[in-house]
């Protein structure tokens, strides 16, 4: 079997956290804040699944494109839970610096696909 790269790796572990985040904020009654924090956590790792099976680059870029803008959202929920005290801040900071790598990661990617394209 093929190993993981890895972005597809970092994505799954970061969703793993998210889902522990949004549970933990969930109890907390903080529904709405859990659920966008959840759906915008995990969809980063199924965007760059769906960009793995591309069939093409110009449909990996597509779909490595909607995985950044997922994690940019993600990084903006979490800033926001740090920032409102719903989460520890220690717990919030080291999600948000992972955000902030893999947002640099799928940045790198994008730039050398784009390169490639050319």
């Amino acid at each position: 079997m093929k190993s993981q790269n890895v972005i597809q790796l970092k994505s799954y572990q970061f969703a793993l956290e998210v889902i522990r985040i949004a549970q933990l904020l969930k109890k907390g009654t903080h529904f709405e804040i859990s659920s966008q924090v959840l759906r915008s956590g995990t969809s980063i790792g199924a965007n760059v699944e769906e960009a793995i099976g591309a069939q093409s680059r110009k449909d990996f870029l597509a779909k490595l494109s909607i995985s950044y803008k997922e994690a940019r959202e993600t990084h903006y929920w979490l800033r926001l839970i740090k920032d409102s005290g719903l989460l520890e801040a220690n717990t919030a900071s080291v999600m948000i610096e992972k955000c902030e790598e893999i947002l640099k990661i799928i940045g790198s990617i994008q730039k050398t696909t784009k390169a490639k394209m050319e």
